[in-house]
């Protein structure tokens, strides 16, 4: 009886999760589906979630219309470069604040933590200007660099840090190796689920990003494909076809990155439960 009980409530939640799945999956099946249909069926009432005729003018129009391949590789570019220097900094910082004893080492992990309050709107012009200063804008560096290092990154690394073993890195120095074999050798292999982590949420937000790129980048063969699709909304009317085509075709990346890292995702968006 028992069974039979958990067996029924164990289908339950299966029922429900999936539900909720296809719930918040669904616009982004719409958008899918939607940029195969042609521009007028996209406002037939009642609604059709699949085509009634399939077509991909709305691929072929964007591509010959725009840079596509150039705006998409700068996108690229920008993501698959900030995400390394971003895991890069963020784990060395989370490191050294959770095995390194110096200090101040508290008050400057709760001043970082402090900036997640401060919006980009307030830092906005000190850093264009600073960019301005050292030459940077009209470059792929100017969105790069401003926001490697991330309070969120080095919180995450930090705390799943303070779970690793102080006696294996006592160990090691004991052996002779340097703080530079530690870190890459033994605590970067152990980090996997953060680094995981950091880097399916720091490669989302540099794909999506369209605030600073619009800020610093004006040449158009430099814009990001953010920046294109934006484009697409004119003052009158805006193409709804050619831009639900880009749109499905920007989120494959991201949809490519999260698998690629997911079987460590879990562990590591966990380790925020670690108390330091």
């Amino acid at each position: 009886m028992n069974n039979m009980r958990l067996s029924t409530v164990k289908t339950f939640k299966y029922i429900l999760l999936s539900l909720l799945a296809l719930f918040f999956l669904f616009p982004v099946l719409w958008v899918l589906l939607s940029s195969f249909k042609y521009q007028h069926e996209l406002f037939k009432v009642p609604m059709k979630i699949f085509p009634s005729d399939w077509t991909i003018e709305n691929y072929v129009f964007s591509f010959r219309q725009n840079n596509f391949f150039i705006n998409f590789k700068n996108s690229f570019i920008v993501a698959v470069v900030s995400t390394v220097i971003t895991v890069l900094i963020n784990t060395m910082a989370g490191y050294a604040l959770s095995k390194f004893i110096f200090p101040g080492r508290d008050l400057i992990f709760t001043v970082m933590l402090a900036t997640l309050m401060i919006p980009l709107q307030v830092i906005m012009v000190p850093v264009f200007l600073q960019l301005k200063r050292f030459h940077m804008l009209n470059n792929l560096w100017g969105i790069i660099i401003p926001p490697a290092a991330t309070p969120t990154g080095v919180f995450l690394a930090r705390q799943y840090m303070l779970s690793l073993p102080n006696s294996m890195i006592e160990a090691s120095r004991i052996d002779g190796a340097n703080e530079g074999r530690i870190f890459f050798e033994i605590i970067m292999p152990l980090s996997k689920p953060i680094i995981a982590t950091i880097t399916i949420f720091s490669f989302m937000w540099r794909w999506n990003d369209y605030l600073w790129p619009l800020i610093v980048i004006t040449d158009n063969k430099l814009q990001t494909l953010q920046q294109v699709l934006a484009g697409f909304v004119g003052q009158l009317q805006i193409n709804w076809s050619s831009l639900l085509a880009m749109t499905g075709i920007s989120m494959l990346p991201v949809i490519v990155v999260f698998f690629m890292f997911q079987k460590y995702f879990m562990t590591g968006i966990s380790a925020g439960s670690v108390k330091g």
